[in-house]
Order: C-alpha cells, then sequence, then structure tokens
C-alpha cells in the first residue's frame, strides 16, 4: 500500500508548490524571493500563515501592511516572525533582503483581521530529556498564544540535536476522543545543518503500513494518519516546521502503547540532568 506520505517539495525562485498531498486540509507552499521580488496571492477559502524561514519581507494583506517582518538569517538563527492572512484576502508579499516563507494552510471560514505574530510571542522550551530531548517554538498554537485567532491551524518548530530522537515515545492524532486524542492530519517541512546532513522519518499505522523517510533540507513528511517519529544523524541538527489541522484546535495525542513506557522515565532522566 503507497501511501505517499512524503516528498520533497521545489525549492526554486517564487512560489514552489507540493507534487503531492495525500491530506485532505492541510497545505503547504514555499516562496523564495530576492531583494526587490514580490509576490502576489489570494487565499480564497484558506487560512495561511507565512512563517519566514530567513531574511525580511514587508507584508500588504488587504488594506494592512506589516513592514520589515523577519530578520533572522534561517531557521536555525533564532525565533521567527509570522502574519497570519486570513481566508478571503489578497495579500502581497516583497522581499526586503532575499527571503524565505513557509506558507502552511487550512480551510477556514473565520472573519478576522491579519496579524503579526513577533518572535517576542512565540514559546520556546524542551520535550523529552535525555538522546530524545529536543528544544522547540510554539508560533501559533491554543496554548501558547490562546488570545490569536485561527481557525484551523497549529503550528511551530522543533530542533532535535546531533543523534537525538524527536516526537518520541511516537504518536497519532487520528480519532476525536478528548481529551485524550483529537483527530489532525500534520505536515513537517525540514531543514537540515550542516545543509548537506540528513534525519529519519518514520510513520506508522495501526492496520500495518510503515515507511522510513531520508529527511534532507525541504523534504516534506506528510501525516494523514499513523503515527509518526523523526531521528537526526549524529553531526547533524534537523529542524521541522510542524503545522495541523482538524475540527478544532484543541491538541490530543495518543502514544504507541508498546513505547509509552519511555515518556515514563523523563521525569528521571531530567532529575539526573539529562
Amino acid at each position: 500500500m503507497d501511501y505517499r506520505y512524503h516528498c520533497d517539495i521545489p525549492a526554486g525562485p517564487g512560489l514552489n508548490e507540493l507534487p503531492v498531498n495525500p491530506c485532505d486540509l492541510l497545505d503547504f507552499q514555499l516562496l523564495r524571493l530576492s531583494a526587490g521580488e514580490s509576490h502576489a496571492g489570494e487565499s480564497g477559502d484558506r487560512e495561511i500563515l507565512a512563517v519566514v524561514l530567513g531574511g525580511i519581507a514587508s507584508v500588504t494583506v488587504g488594506g494592512e501592511k506589516f513592514d520589515n517582518v523577519g530578520g533572522r538569517p534561517n531557521v536555525f538563527g533564532g525565533k521567527p516572525h509570522s502574519v497570519y492572512i486570513p481566508a478571503g484576502s489578497s495579500f502581497v508579499v516583497r522581499a526586503e533582503s532575499a527571503v524565505e516563507i513557509a506558507l502552511p494552510s487550512a480551510p477556514s471560514d473565520l472573519d478576522v483581521a491579519p496579524y503579526v505574530i513577533a518572535p517576542s510571542r512565540v514559546a520556546d522550551g524542551r520535550w523529552g530529556a535525555a538522546n530524545f530531548g529536543r528544544t522547540y517554538h510554539q508560533i501559533l498554537t491554543e496554548i501558547a498564544q490562546p488570545d490569536l485567532p485561527a481557525r484551523r491551524l497549529i503550528v511551530g518548530e522543533t530542533y532535535t540535536p546531533s543523534g537525538n530522537w524527536s516526537t518520541f515515545p511516537p504518536h497519532r492524532h487520528k480519532f476525536d476522543s478528548l481529551p485524550g486524542e483529537a483527530a489532525h492530519e500534520e505536515m513537517y517541512y525540514f531543514r537540515v545543518s550542516p545543509g548537506d546532513g540528513f534525519g529519519i522519518s518514520r510513520v506508522y499505522t495501526d492496520e500495518g503500513y510503515e515507511e522510513n523517510y531520508t529527511a534532507r533540507d525541504h523534504a516534506v513528511q506528510m501525516m494523514p494518519s499513523g503515527y509518526h517519529t523523526v531521528v537526526s544523524a549524529p553531526g547533524y541538527t534537523t529542524y521541522y516546521l510542524w503545522f495541523l489541522a482538524g475540527t478544532q484546535r484543541t491538541q490530543g495525542a495518543v502514544e504507541d502503547a508498546g513505547l509509552s513506557w519511555v515518556g515514563r522515565t523523563v521525569p528521571m532522566l531530567r532529575d539526573l540532568g539529562h
């Protein structure tokens, strides 16, 4: 059974699209502009979060202009600036420097004004411990930014150090059965430092499907369902932008029962300084 849960997104000049997408709600585009170039678009019936991966841009949404959004040199250089583009909006992105912008999106009927998420609003911290410890940025989540409106999108970033595992124990979010589980599609967009490196992204389902995908720069892992986890090759740090969409924005996940004991070791490992 071939779900094509993965692909590499083109990374050429201008707007780049996914060549394949098994998700019903989520989509992803990558915008790359040289200094002085512009891109105009329409959100249609979707909400978009424009996450500046690196560089600086000015973004006009409808009648509102947000000048000089961004500033980090790349995804490994600090917290991001982002612009929420609501459904039914026309927008223009003008590159003030060479700029890369991620454009995750999902269906929306929310009638709200566009807004900027500054780095000061991005929550950070560490999940896991020892060799499954990793750091995160929560950009647009119900927990960290409850005052910022969105219909479906949940967005953040994860940094997995050399040799470490991330999203471990593996979890799924397949069924709406809160508070334990919420039905969400998810995608990961990867970057790697140094750029010639790689990680491995694993997805598997209760029905017996399994894939292990080499995650290099501009790889995209798509999870309409299934348990998932990531590991970085020794010597390399993997970054992934993660974004989810479902019927609601309350997060809930179920860990693989056979591996959930690993998560229960986190308090002990942290007490030991790991």
